[in-house]
């Protein structure tokens, strides 16, 4: 089963690791600033349309970040 925690902790670090705030990556993913914050902090899950358009709004490949995300949960 996919660890929401796991998941919101990779992207927020993707995403500090870029210097970019919630409120410009939610933009750039055209997702609401609150649904980021909530993934970000394991409360919800991304769709797989979301993962993929955070993803292309980080700038890195959807299998990348995918990577870094089971690098995450040790598998």
């Amino acid at each position: 089963m996919l660890d929401s925690i796991a998941v919101g902790k990779v992207i927020q670090h993707i995403r500090e690791e870029k210097r970019l705030s919630q409120e410009v990556l939610s933009g750039l993913a055209g997702i609401g600033r609150t649904h980021l914050s909530a993934i970000e902090r394991g409360e919800r899950k991304p769709t797989l349309e979301t993962f993929f358009k955070l993803s292309d709004a980080l700038d890195i490949r959807p299998s990348a970040l995918m990577a870094e995300i089971e690098k995450e949960l040790g598998i």
